[in-house]
């Protein structure tokens, strides 16, 4: 099982190539790095979501799993935020996905969070891929066996992950992602939308910074 996810990670490239994997015993596939995208692909789908529907605020972050500004955001800023502002109702996070041509591993490590939300378990994934223990993002083509590590230590059913990750199905998904960032502007990661406008850079967003929008909106709202 280790060979064919190092195969996977191998053969998971963005842009002009092709995403490949192997199968164990089975015949090798590959699928353009560049699908097609049917309405199917992305129907009903507006980014994983955390928080309440009527939260006074939403943020949709971009980012990319191996961006290390993306990484420090996520272990530094977002535990204070999602403790303090979305589990009391105030944010609701919107987090999409915008893997960079430069990160071999952005696309691979994007489509084991989707395998996991699958199951449920979009949101640990998504901390267990940022947390970067062990660092994956130096490990080349053996990144592949850490998402399928995380899988297990979170739960999930290994066979279906396994046959998830194989059939590369949110290829399309993942694309669709990155193009409405880049519709919307987003030009690095990580960039934040709020109320229209963006907000580029690790640094940009913070608790501080949301909690004066909620008191200044909670004041317009007074007045």
């Amino acid at each position: 099982m280790g060979r064919f996810y190092a195969l996977l990670a191998g053969g998971l490239v963005v842009g002009l190539g092709v995403i490949g994997y192997q199968a164990l015993g089975k015949k090798a596939v590959s699928i353009p790095a560049n699908p097609v995208i049917n309405v199917a692909d992305t129907s009903g789908f507006k980014g994983y979501l955390r928080g309440s529907d009527s939260a006074l605020i939403e943020v949709t972050e971009y980012a990319d799993y191996e961006c290390p500004a993306c990484q420090q955001f996520a272990v530094v800023q977002f535990p204070t935020i999602a403790e303090r502002l979305i589990r009391t109702g105030k944010v609701r996070w919107r987090y999409r996905d915008f893997p960079l041509d430069q990160h071999p591993n952005a696309l691979p490590a994007a489509h084991s969070a989707a395998c996991a939300d699958e199951q449920g378990k979009y949101w640990e994934m998504n901390e267990r891929i940022y947390s970067w223990e062990p660092r994956w993002p130096e490990q080349g083509t053996r990144a592949l066996s850490t998402f399928r590590n995380y899988a297990q230590a979170l739960g999930l059913d290994l066979a279906r992950f396994d046959a998830c990750m194989q059939s590369a199905r949110y290829a399309p998904r993942l694309l669709a992602s990155r193009q409405e960032g880049q519709q919307s502007g987003v030009r690095s990661t990580p960039t934040f939308l709020i109320n229209g406008r963006l907000y580029p850079g690790g640094g940009a967003v913070h608790y501080d910074m949301l909690k004066q929008m909620l008191d200044s909106l909670a004041g317009a709202g007074a007045r």
